[in-house]
């Protein structure tokens, strides 16, 4: 039986991951979390054979949980469940240790598969990312400037771009404002822009949303 983590901070979503994984006969809930503490928690208390994880958790984002998990559980795989786009974070997400990566539109047989896969040892990805993967590799395309940010840099340029104020970024993070503020400075360094109104426009020119 493989033993499943859900965290996800709304109850409609693991609402639906909890039926969905009901009608499967190897395949059952452990336990449940909506925010960091709480995956933390369950993992400590339960056995636990793979994690499904949202990546737009509030307070630690669900890139930050994903690295601390890999490092206290190194073995349990790790698939990251979000709506946002898949080209886009999946291979933030699997660069950072995650599994596999699936986005809550696809199909509910293809989570199925993907936590059968991750649970085997494997790499989830969709017919379209590994697509995707193999021209940009033929290619040898290059790195956006987006790659150069950290995790919490990118994090901080996503929140930005969707209109939080410095002190609202400090507030949901529990971080002070001197630091979002260099946190910010370096994003626009690295990015080559000049305001918050260039790293909106850059967010939604490459579809990035949190």
């Amino acid at each position: 039986m493989i033993r499943i983590l859900i965290a996800d901070d709304h109850p409609l979503i693991r609402n639906g991951l909890r039926q969905l994984i009901s009608k499967q006969s190897d395949i059952e809930i452990a336990c449940e979390a909506s925010n960091a503490e709480e995956v933390f928690d369950m993992m400590k208390k339960h056995k636990i054979d793979v994690l499904i994880l949202d990546i737009s958790m509030p307070g630690m984002s669900g890139i930050e949980i994903l690295d601390k998990v890999k490092q206290k559980y190194p073995s349990v795989p790790v698939l990251m469940l979000s709506a946002l786009s898949e080209e886009l974070y999946a291979l933030k997400t699997l660069k950072s240790g995650a599994s596999g990566f699936i986005n809550k539109e696809a199909a509910p047989e293809e989570l199925v598969k993907a936590i059968r896969k991750v649970y085997s040892g494997g790499v989830y990805v969709s017919d379209f990312l590994g697509e995707k993967l193999a021209v940009d590799f033929k290619k040898g395309t290059a790195k956006e400037p987006h790659e150069k940010l950290s995790k919490r840099e990118f994090q901080i340029m996503c929140l930005i771009g969707s209109g939080k104020t410095v002190s609202e970024i400090a507030n949901e993070l529990f971080l002070n404002v001197r630091t979002i503020s260099t946190y910010r400075a370096r994003i626009l360094g690295k990015l080559n822009l000049k305001n918050n109104s260039e790293i909106t426009s850059y967010c939604m020119k490459e579809g990035f949303t949190l």
